[in-house]
């Protein structure tokens, strides 16, 4: 039997079948993107530097979110977010100290930590499951160990590396440039809806055999959506980079940087566009919340809520939303 050139026009089930493009579905996306450009005007008085830091980090937690569910729409359960968080931070801190333009140490970084996701992937795409998810925590700690032994004159070791405020530390013109990074990541999420990317991961994600029967190239998509979700990552990096003025191994390559968008994509809900950045909001400001009011043991009180959420809500809060309704998500 010969092998298919092109994917398949109409796809074989429901779950690889590409959303329609109608205004109802671009609506509550259209109106969290009102809502946080109206955020920065409203009069918080005394609290204004510190609701907009909690904003920026909100748009930051989105925009990590969603780069990781583009990456689980092929099937890959990755834990390597953080060291992509992680390089883009450090490879920005260290194009600034170069002598590099922030607006074009930014892209670059990225870029840096997109290279390393393909090697990566070229040596880690045979595998699946358990075993990718191994594989790419290993990368994160190789990566942090390298870094943190690095010498103090390069990019300050175990101690850390000192980074150039962004946009003059501004705290307002920050957090919409964040805003625009987010914008950013969720055109190209509805980029991968809208194309046959959309069909090449759903048929991946489905079942690699059959997915090269249909034409596929499996090697291939999987390695562009690891590529993708790295540079989306690495840009959020840069983003914490710019606003914390300081970076520290321990804190950059941390796990909880790998999971916070896994646990966050799940609970805003998976394969959506919508959903992590939903997910994002809700925990952010859930966390905010319980910080101020439960002075102790917040954490515990805020992992059991996610648990419980996440257990009660398998198809998260996009699918709690759609209870009702019919048609799919972008």
């Amino acid at each position: 039997m010969s092998k298919a050139t092109t994917l398949p026009a109409a796809p074989v089930t429901r779950a690889a079948r590409t959303p329609d493009f109608t205004f109802g579905k671009l609506l509550p996306l259209l109106i969290f993107f009102v809502l946080a450009l109206v955020f920065p005007f409203l009069p918080f008085g005394d609290r204004r530097e510190f609701l907009l830091q909690i904003g920026f980090f909100t748009l930051v937690a989105g925009t990590m979110a969603l780069s990781w569910d583009i990456l689980a729409r092929s099937g890959q359960v990755s834990l390597a977010h953080a060291a992509f968080y992680g390089l883009g931070a450090y490879s920005y801190a260290l194009l600034m100290k170069a002598g590099l333009p922030w607006l074009a140490a930014m892209p670059l970084a990225a870029l840096i930590a997109g290279l390393f996701s393909l090697l990566l992937g070229m040596v880690t795409m045979r595998l699946s499951g358990m075993y990718f998810a191994i594989a790419t925590l290993a990368f994160t700690e190789v990566v942090r160990t390298v870094i943190q032994n690095l010498p103090e004159s390069v990019a300050g070791g175990a101690t850390g590396i000192l980074v150039p405020a962004l946009l003059g530390g501004n705290s307002r013109q920050q957090y919409f440039f964040a805003l625009l990074v987010l914008l950013l990541t969720v055109g190209v999420s509805l980029a991968v809806r809208l194309t046959r990317l959309h069909h090449a991961f759903a048929a991946i994600r489905q079942g690699e055999e059959t997915a090269r029967v249909l034409g596929v190239s499996v090697v291939r998509y999987k390695l562009l959506a690891f590529f993708i979700s790295s540079v989306l990552a690495a840009l959020a990096g840069v983003l914490y980079a710019g606003k914390t003025f300081f970076l520290n191994p321990l804190e950059t390559f941390s796990l909880a940087n790998s999971i916070a968008p896994l646990t966050t994509s799940i609970f805003g809900g998976l394969y959506t566009t919508l959903g992590p950045v939903l997910g994002a909001t809700v925990l952010r400001i859930a966390e905010e919340l319980l910080h101020n009011t439960v002075k102790n043991g917040y954490l515990v009180v805020y992992g059991l809520v996610l648990i419980l959420s996440i257990l009660w809500l398998p198809r998260g809060v996009i699918g709690l939303m759609r209870r009702g309704r019919h048609g799919g998500d972008l």
